[in-house]
């Protein structure tokens, strides 16, 4: 008796049952292989992500946690941080700041998102307020240069501030111009007489009147008297770079950028006669490029009220003062303060009339903690 055809398997026994014992059987059983594989649904591919396009651009404000960004066409987007960047933030690192060069992520015409932040060339960086503990505040980013404005009348200015200011400049490495505003209420001998000892250390001086957009040239022969030279060299000097304008409130500096400008019309504050401060017009950093060539920006911050020191140590502070500098190699002892210590070149160099004791009074202010509270001019 010849045995029956095995019956070929089901689509739900198919792996369960045997193997056909005739060679018969085996063409049904490839049959039925075929059809259950062949009417088996297709695996899908996941589809990649689309990737997002980014624009290039550079921050031009900070308005709380939202950046005003300026790309090359002109726009100037709103955008806000990434989540992504937000949790890869250090603890103490200003995550963005004012002329940071960012890459952007659309979402509509006017709105966007950062999606990664260049690294800084340089920064201008303050000790963050309110705290003790070192804690960078950046107040610029990528800066070609510092200028900073000082009145001399109205409000009076603040020397051992001004001497802030430059060591901030050094231990950033960027070049600092001091800008002697106001001359108009003093005459240009008078301001001199005030910042002598500062052209003697060789940090460029210009002497300007904001409200009148005049300057005048202290290297002028003594038989030509001043004339005015309507911003021109300052035009120059901001050419083609990126240039932080710094200073304490009420000594002109929004006034000074509108009158390199005047169709940006920043507002202007009085000052206040009956206390002789200034009112803090300027709320936030900002950013503006200037007429002057491609990539000329200038930024515009707000009067500090406290200018503290970022990561200096104590004993490379002295390395700050271009004046002191020279000297400080020259201590018996390698780790020497330049305060109290004996065999101390620097202050042999005071004693010998090498260095101003103004300037070294500074120094000592400083490395003892001095801070100052401009409310308390």
């Amino acid at each position: 008796m010849r045995p029956k055809p095995a019956r070929p398997p089901t689509r739900t026994n198919r792996m369960e049952s045997p193997l056909p014992r005739n060679t018969d059987a085996y063409e049904l059983w490839d049959e039925a292989y075929e059809e259950d594989y062949f009417d088996a649904p297709a695996k899908s591919k996941p589809k990649p992500k689309k990737k997002e396009r980014t624009i290039d651009g550079v921050v031009v404000r900070a308005r709380g946690h939202h950046y005003d960004v300026a790309t090359s066409d002109d726009k100037v987007i709103s955008c806000r941080v990434r989540g992504r960047l937000l949790q890869e933030r250090a603890k103490d690192l200003t995550l963005v700041a004012v002329g940071d060069r960012v890459k952007i992520v659309l979402e509509g015409r006017r709105k966007g998102q950062i999606d990664s932040v260049e690294e800084r060339e340089s920064t201008l960086s303050r000790q963050l307020p309110g705290t003790n503990r070192p804690s960078e505040d950046v107040i610029v980013a990528n800066p070609d240069q510092v200028l900073v404005v000082f009145s001399v009348q109205d409000p009076e200015p603040h020397l051992r501030m001004l001497d802030r200011f430059l060591v901030v400049a050094e231990a950033n490495e960027l070049p600092a111009v001091i800008v002697a505003n106001k001359i108009d209420l003093t005459g240009l001998d008078k301001a001199r007489e005030i910042l002598l000892l500062y052209e003697g250390l060789g940090y460029p001086i210009l002497y300007v009147s904001a409200t009148e957009a005049i300057e005048f040239d202290p290297n002028r022969s003594p038989a030509n008297p001043p004339r005015p030279g309507g911003l021109d060299q300052l035009r120059r000097l901001l050419t083609g770079k990126l240039t932080v304008v710094t200073g304490p409130s009420g000594v002109g500096k929004s006034a000074l950028i509108n009158a390199l400008h005047p169709q940006l019309n920043l507002r202007v504050g009085d000052l206040r006669s009956f206390e002789g401060k200034g009112r803090h017009t300027t709320r936030n950093a900002q950013l503006f490029q200037l007429p002057l060539g491609d990539n000329t920006f200038v930024a515009d911050t707000p009067g500090i009220r406290e200018l503290g020191l970022y990561e200096i140590d104590p004993g490379s502070l002295c390395f700050f003062y271009v004046d002191l500098k020279p000297f400080v190699n020259e201590c018996h002892f390698p780790n020497c303060t330049h305060d109290h210590e004996p065999n101390c070149a620097v202050r042999q160099a005071v004693a010998d009339g090498k260095v101003s004791p103004v300037r070294y009074d500074s120094y000592v202010r400083l490395l003892n903690g001095e801070s100052f509270q401009l409310d308390e001019w």
